[in-house]
This record gives structure tokens, sequence and C-alpha cells, in this order.
């Protein structure tokens, strides 16, 4: 579970994310949604502990980001838009890196059933600074999924996949959601999110402005599918803040 209570962000004197209260359950595939600068990055940097919150507090699996970092960092795996990886390493010596962190012990046979699951094995001892972005991608779920941390956070995953890989990812979160984890996603794709998540939460302007699951948003806005949804909170949000600016006088 994660728990966001009063949690913000500013950059000096920008307001990036508003005060918001979140709780984020277990068993649950959980979108996040939001044009580029409506604070989704922002807020997951700082679920991860990779940026401190002006305010408020962060919980994951009920403990503090910032009070008890290296604790709350073992309870989440963790997939961001960009991979990260150790460009000199291959993908057996990372992984192994890994399993040690997490001291997940002998792990060598479920390393070699990931390689084969997203067909990296014959690549499995080049170095990773040789790899095209999607296979990067492809290792980057590895590493995330590789310690089974109840908390799976993933910024953009289909950047770069192939169809097939895609269609692998998908099934995935669906499936690490259901063994009782939670999933959290933030995407540009609707069709994905529509496809696979049980709740979702729209953000405009760093401010949360809906949330429900896609029945109710549907019902709400009287709309078809998820891009329906997304584009009317949107409008209906920009007409509300027209409505609330002050008109000029006498002009």
């Amino acid at each position: 579970m994660i728990e966001l209570k009063q949690y913000a962000k500013n950059y000096g004197a920008f307001q990036a994310v508003h005060p918001l209260d979140l709780t984020i359950p277990t068993g649950q595939v959980f979108a996040m949604l939001g044009h580029n600068g409506a604070g989704k990055t922002t807020t997951i940097r700082s679920i991860t502990g990779l940026t401190r919150p002006s305010s408020g507090q962060i919980l994951v699996e009920g403990i503090d980001v910032w009070k008890e970092a290296v604790k709350a960092k073992a309870q989440i795996g963790y997939i961001p838009d960009r991979p990260y990886l150790y460009a000199k390493l291959t993908p057996r010596e990372l992984l192994r890196f890994i399993a040690g962190v997490y001291k997940l012990g002998k792990i060598d046979a479920k390393i070699e059933e990931w390689l084969e699951f997203f067909e990296l094995s014959e690549f499995g001892n080049a170095l990773i600074e040789t790899f095209s972005h999607g296979m990067k991608q492809k290792l980057t779920f590895i590493t995330a999924i590789l310690p089974q941390a109840p908390v799976l956070v993933v910024d953009e995953p289909m950047v770069g996949l192939d169809p097939r890989a895609a269609k692998q990812v998908r099934e995935l979160m669906r499936e690490y959601a259901a063994k009782g984890n939670t999933v959290l996603l933030t995407t540009h794709s609707m069709p994905l999110a529509e496809a696979i998540a049980h709740t979702i939460a729209v953000l405009d302007h760093g401010k949360l402005i809906a949330l429900g699951d896609m029945k109710t948003l549907k019902e709400q806005t009287h709309s078809l599918n998820l891009e329906d949804v997304f584009f009317r909170l949107l409008e209906d949000e920009r007409k509300s803040h027209e409505h609330d600016a002050p008109r000029a006088v006498g002009v």
C-alpha cells in the first residue's frame, strides 16, 4: 500500500504538486494520468525516495519514505521512463548485483528464467552499453521484478518495447497486482490504462481532479472510453478556472 498524506512539492515559487491525500491499495493496478507537467513524475519520484516532499508524508507499506529511507526502498521495485543501468556490466552481472542488494540468496535459476522470458538469454554476457533502448527497458523490468517487492512503481513502461514485449509487460503488471501487490503506473497510453488499471487518478497542474474506476469515470463524464474521459475532465477543469477567474471591470 502507498499512502500520501497532504503531500506537496514546490520548486521555489512554483507549486508542482498541491497538497494531495491519496491511498493506493494492495491488489490493484493504479494508473496516474495527466499531461506533461501535471505532477505525475514528481509524485512518483517522491514516492520512490528520489525527490524530497516540500510538505506532508509518504508511506510505503506503512514505512515513512524519508524517515526510514532504506527500509522503505526495500519495499519498492522501480521502473523509470528512461532506463538507468550500469553500462559496463552484463545483464547477468547486474542482476546478481541486484540480488545481492536485496539479499535474495541463490537466484541464478530465476535470473535465467527472466532473461529467457524477455528473450535476452543470448545477450546475457554482453555489455549493457551495447543494448538498444528496448532491450534496456526489458532489463530494467527484470531488475524491478526480480526482488518481488510488495510495491511496483512504473513510469511510462512501453517506451521502446516491441509489440510482444509490450503484451508481456501488460500481463505482468496485472499478474503482479493479482498476487496481492500494489502497482502504480503512469502513462500517456490511454488504451494501456483502460486495459489494466483498476483505479485511475487524473492530475492537472499538480491537482487531483478525478479518481475512480473506469465505470465510475465514464458515468461521471458521459464518455465511452478513457480518452474521452480524460479530455472531458480537463475541459471541465479549464472551464471551472475560467468561471472562477476575476473579470476585468470597465473594459
